[in-house]
């Protein structure tokens, strides 16, 4: 019995100590394979996060190494998308899928000197009738309109054609004059001479004139003949219109010669003179080329479209030219181009009336762009010279140019659109000059404590405790007197008042933060431009007010927004101190 107890606790040491051997050494080997793949997948992971950068999805400027707040508005970051790191502030990057669909095209920019457009301005413009060559047929008599033979525009008219038949009440008198004085010639020469000459003023020929006194007969009805040959541009007149001495009938144009006239831009003017061939091609005769000469630069600018009239006499005595017909024009520029002037494709400029801006690739293997502001010469062609603001060798879009200040635009990058908006908010704010004196500044300083309880009941999200305050505030600013206030100090102070008044009777907290908006747009220019008894920072929200921006005083510089309150409750930056 002792021996088989012997033999059993023999046999389970050996088999534990066989365990151990096999299951313990093959652990060890497990865990330390585990530990080197933990350790592997570590190393890896480290790596990745080490080529992760973050952003905010409000601030996309914001390029951080790891996640964490957004140190603008306090929101969590989110994963930049890959490849983001690494760009400057105004910089953006686009996917190849963006570029291919926008279809962004680039080039690289050269010397002017090296276009193919030799320096050939090309202009726009209209074939216009020649007003050198423009007459007015009008009435030499008053009358009655009994037959009028030309009546619509485009008539060709000669000279001595029957224009009209008028009734003339006058010539009836004058005729009568006329049969009485020839009876009496021999006797009153003079009367006789004046009443044909009376009759040679209304222009009737001497043939008619005869013809009347011969006849003895009175005539009711005379003809208007066409003093000069051409085409009828406007009819002024009707059949049974009465017409006075001298009242146009019809306008008449020859258009043996007309005028081609273009519009020249603003930048362009320098590039022209009086005598200055131009080359003319319309749509009408493609394959033809009319040689003319520059006759007449507009010394006015049209300020609606900005351009001057540059006028070209052509002859057109086979009639080949019609008016109102679209014509090209080009003209080789005045000035010559200047070595170190840079040409670039018009398709490429962006210009906003007062800057010029272009796209410029930043990174020759990867689609990052930059916005650069230009300064342009003259257009020649369908290039503008630019003179600064870029250099030989640079790469530029030059399609799809909108679409990339779009995305620009979207990222919070500078862009023709927000460019302006980048304005600094004290300078603004600064330039606004009010004169008060010290006992309204002691008395407006007492009004401060209640607005920054206010602000910070703002912050806290607190309707009621910001309408007490807001009243309390109000009340102080009421007690202010006004009678030595300027107009423009005085209608800062009241619209404080207003909004004040506003915020006090609302206890809507979004409609409290929109009057606050307005509020602090009127507080804050007087704070600054009083004696301060209290340190005073002046902070700015980018996003409020529906991402124009808006400003608050605090005595501390610490940011606590009182536009959001929790949900961004460090959103802003210090703009100015008092």
């Amino acid at each position: 019995m002792n021996k088989n107890i012997l033999y059993i606790a023999i046999a389970v040491i050996i088999g534990l100590g066989a365990g151990w051997l096999i299951f313990g050494n093959g652990s060890s080997d497990t865990m330390a394979n585990k530990d080197i793949s933990d350790m592997s997948d570590q190393h890896d992971h480290s790596g990745e996060s080490a080529d992760q950068m973050w952003t905010c999805s409000m601030h996309p400027q914001i390029m951080q190494p790891e996640a964490g707040d957004c140190p603008i508005c306090g929101m969590d970051l989110i994963p930049a998308e890959a490849g983001a790191e690494g760009l400057a502030a105004n910089e953006i990057k686009m996917t190849e899928n963006a570029m291919a669909l926008a279809n962004i095209q680039t080039t690289i920019v050269g010397n002017a000197e090296t276009s193919d457009d030799d320096g050939m301005i090309s202009l726009s413009g209209k074939i216009a009738a020649n007003e050198e060559n423009n007459t007015v047929q009008s009435s030499y008599f008053k009358g009655r309109i009994e037959r009028l033979n030309v009546n619509y525009e485009g008539q060709q008219v000669n000279r001595g054609q029957l224009l009209a038949t008028i009734y003339a009440p006058d010539l009836v008198a004058a005729q009568q004059e006329l049969i009485t004085a020839a009876s009496l010639k021999a006797s009153q020469p003079a009367l006789y001479k004046a009443v044909r000459n009376k009759l040679k003023n209304w222009k009737l020929s001497d043939t008619q004139i005869n013809a009347i006194e011969e006849s003895g007969t009175v005539r009711e009805n005379f003809p208007i003949y066409a003093t000069v040959s051409g085409t009828v541009s406007e009819v002024m007149a009707a059949q049974g219109d009465y017409v006075n001495q001298g009242e146009p009938i019809v306008k008449l144009s020859n258009l043996n010669s007309v005028w081609a006239e273009f519009d020249a831009y603003e930048n362009q003017i320098a590039q022209f003179n009086v005598g200055q061939k131009i080359n003319i091609t319309t749509n009408a005769y493609p394959n033809k080329e009319f040689e003319g000469t520059i006759s007449f630069i507009d010394p006015i600018l049209n300020n609606t479209t900005r351009t001057v009239t540059v006028r070209a006499t052509l002859q057109n005595r086979d009639d080949l030219f019609k008016p109102g017909m679209f014509v090209t024009g080009k003209v080789k520029g005045a000035t010559q181009t200047m070595e170190n002037t840079l040409s670039v494709p018009a398709s490429a400029v962006l210009w906003t009336g007062e800057r010029s801006l272009v796209y410029v690739k930043t990174n020759p293997n990867e689609p990052v762009f930059e916005m650069r502001e230009v300064t342009l010469g003259n257009r020649s062609g369908d290039n503008y010279q630019v003179s600064a603001g870029l250099n030989n060798g640079d790469e530029i879009v030059t399609n799809g140019t909108f679409t990339v200040d779009a995305a620009a635009q979207l990222q919070g990058k500078k862009s023709m659109m927000n460019q302006q908006m980048m304005q600094d908010e004290s300078a603004m704010m600064g330039d606004m000059e009010m004169s008060f004196d010290e006992g309204f500044s002691s008395d407006f300083n007492e009004a401060l404590p209640s607005y920054l309880k206010m602000k910070d009941a703002l912050v806290e999200s607190d309707a009621g405790q910001v309408s007490n305050f807001a009243k309390a505030t109000s009340k102080k600013l009421k007690e202010i007197s006004t009678s030595d206030l300027g107009k423009m100090e005085k209608q800062h102070l009241t619209k404080s008042i207003e909004m004040l008044d506003a915020i006090a009777t609302n206890e809507n907290l979004e409609n409290q933060r929109a009057h606050f908006v307005i509020l602090n747009e009127n507080i804050v220019p007087i704070a600054m431009n009083i004696e301060n008894s209290t340190n005073y920072y002046v902070q700015k929200c980018p996003m409020a007010n529906n991402n124009k921006g808006a400003v608050w005083l605090s005595t501390e510089e610490e940011i606590r927004n009182p536009y959001y309150g929790d949900a961004m409750l460090t959103c802003g930056s210090v703009i100015d101190s008092l």
